[in-house]
């Protein structure tokens, strides 16, 4: 089908998660989401930075219904916290989908851990979102939903293997960042083949933004305020970057385009910017026996272990086909 990443099929009566959506790429999933007619679960860690982002929609966005958005606290770098906000959201019932958006993009100089005891790169972008998705599974599968998992240009450029995910040796910031988004677009490549292997109706799919910067994105009170030298120097980019408005629409596209397939890739037409369009994803994130190895690493981190077959005898329940 023709895709118009500026104006979306009609989401009406669909109903979407989005984790990390008071800025940048979550922030505008969101409102892109929200004008197609869609009802949005925002989440973030922060309830002010959450409240400005949905203040911002509604200006945004006037003419949305009231109860277009919701909040839901949570963070995905503490389990307990991805635990409770999943709770909540299977008491609503069916799910359409999640975009696993939510990230640490600037990693700390030095190694840090979380309340869990994990590296905060790694826990925050990967392990918290393989625990959310399993946490989730069941009101997907209702719903005959999708997951959206969020990777990077940076798998390609430097595909580190993450046989040490948790960087108790070797640790620097750009390697954390990279093993992390490695570990993310396996974790999603390696759930639709166990989901499509477990007959659960709900399609898992990796999406990627480019190069989107705050400097390029249009400027909200509350969601980004770039200074005057960010905007500057970002606009020194411009053949290469695009805003992060743009940069949500692969993440849209993987999320809410029927004709979009579980285990495919999608990224800007260009690579780092452009019109959404199916890719190929590092070799790295393909790898089989990598895959194997980070999912038995995240069950074992998170001890969440998905129910498969829960989850296919409730999408069997709904006798719908998979989206």
């Amino acid at each position: 089908m023709t895709w118009d990443p500026r104006s979306l099929p009609d989401l009406a009566g669909r109903v979407y998660l989005v984790t990390g959506s008071n800025a940048g790429l979550g922030y505008f999933a969101c409102e892109q989401l929200v004008r197609a007619g869609a009802r949005v679960l925002m989440s973030a860690r922060h309830p002010n930075r959450l409240s400005a982002a949905r203040a911002a929609i509604r200006r945004r966005v006037p003419d949305a219904a009231a109860d277009a958005t919701e909040p839901l606290i949570l963070d995905t770098s503490n389990l307990a916290s991805v635990r409770s906000a999943a709770a909540s959201v299977r008491g609503r019932g069916g799910l359409d989908g999640v975009l696993l958006n939510a990230g640490v993009v600037h990693a700390p100089k030095e190694r840090e851990t979380t309340i869990d005891g994990h590296e905060v790169v790694f826990a925050t972008n990967a392990l918290g979102h393989y625990a959310l998705g399993g946490e989730l599974l069941t009101a997907l599968a209702e719903a005959s939903g999708r997951m959206v998992w969020v990777g990077s240009m940076s798998t390609s450029l430097t595909p580190y293997d993450p046989v040490d995910p948790q960087l108790a040796d070797g640790y620097s910031a750009w390697r954390a960042y990279v093993q992390s988004k490695v570990a993310t677009m396996a974790l999603g490549f390696e759930a639709d083949r166990r989901l499509r292997a477990a007959d659960v109706p709900v399609t898992s799919v990796v999406a990627h933004p480019g190069y989107s910067t705050g400097g390029r994105t249009p400027g909200i009170v509350g969601v980004n305020e770039p200074s005057r030298a960010k905007r500057f120097r970002d606009n020194l980019q411009a053949l290469a970057a695009q805003s992060k408005e743009h940069g949500a629409w692969p993440l849209v596209r993987a999320l809410t385009d029927p004709d979009v397939e579980g285990g495919e890739f999608w990224g800007p037409r260009t690579g780092s910017r452009g019109e959404p369009r199916r890719a190929t994803a590092a070799k790295i994130t393909r790898d089989l026996e990598v895959a194997s190895r980070l999912w038995e690493v995240a069950q074992a981190a998170t001890g969440v272990r998905w129910p498969l077959a829960a989850a296919a005898a409730a999408g069997a329940a709904k006798g719908r086909p998979a989206a």
